[in-house]
């Protein structure tokens, strides 16, 4: 049957010489796969369209197989991402975290949206690593391996001050802290954070004033936490450690 439906373009491949096979996260569907015939062809209609990052309109002939991509209009095209490697790295990152963690067909309309935010935030901004971060935490809790930060993992205190232990899955409070000697003391404000990250979403969020250096931590901290709970080997987060050796 012919869908109408709204979505982003998380992966593309080539399928023969003219075809393209993409992978669309949209509102109304979830996760699906369509064909664009053509779409190499230099002239094509579809090939704008079946590009990674572009939020568009997109009438798909959806069957139980792979679906077809008729036609479509884009939304945002997010050009300034393409247009700068930084950007470009870390969408890519929360694009593949995104294809990896969403089951097919399962519509999620606060992750799209949250997705939408995230990358129209990179597209139009210069800085962006908190964005990016708030939707790494949401996806972590959808993929079901999120660590907990709204209390002390193990006796479920609330009150400051926390560390964050990787080994535990979130913060352990002073009483629980002989349960990790390698956890990270952290300033109250940056266990805070971590709550805001999990269960705010971007638009209730101005200008978040962060210190470089705490932004470099929790960075960090997430980074180390993937790599344990993830599950997931991502060729973005490959491309980003050996971004970072360039920057330094």
């Amino acid at each position: 049957m012919l869908k109408q439906v709204e979505g982003i373009v998380l992966k593309t491949r080539d399928y023969g010489e003219t075809h393209k096979i993409i992978t669309i996260f949209t509102k109304q569907m979830g996760k699906l796969t369509a064909i664009a015939r053509g779409a190499n062809k230099p002239k094509s209609k579809l090939s704008s369209l079946s590009q990674v990052f572009i939020r568009g309109e997109f009438l798909i002939y959806v069957t139980k197989g792979l679906s077809t991509l008729q036609q479509g209009g884009i939304i945002k095209s997010h050009r300034h991402i393409r247009e700068n490697i930084e950007k470009t790295a870390y969408a890519s990152y929360i694009i593949e975290l995104t294809d990896k963690l969403l089951e097919q067909s399962e519509p999620d309309p606060f992750i799209y949206d949250q997705l939408c935010q995230t990358l129209d935030w990179i597209n139009e901004k210069e800085l962006f690593m908190i964005p990016v971060m708030m939707y790494e935490m949401k996806m972590y809790k959808k993929g079901g391996f999120a660590p907990i930060v709204d209390q002390c993992v193990n006796c479920g205190k609330k009150e400051h001050p926390f560390i964050f232990s990787i080994q535990e899955g979130g913060l352990l409070c002073v009483e629980c802290s002989h349960l990790d000697h390698r956890a990270i003391r952290l300033e109250n404000s940056m266990s805070r954070l971590m709550t805001i990250f999990g269960s705010v979403g971007l638009e209730r969020v101005g200008n978040i004033s962060v210190k470089e250096k705490n932004i470099q931590l929790l960075r960090t901290l997430l980074n180390h936490y993937y790599d344990q709970y993830g599950g997931y080997v991502l060729k973005s987060r490959k491309f980003l450690s050996q971004l970072d050796l360039f920057n330094e």
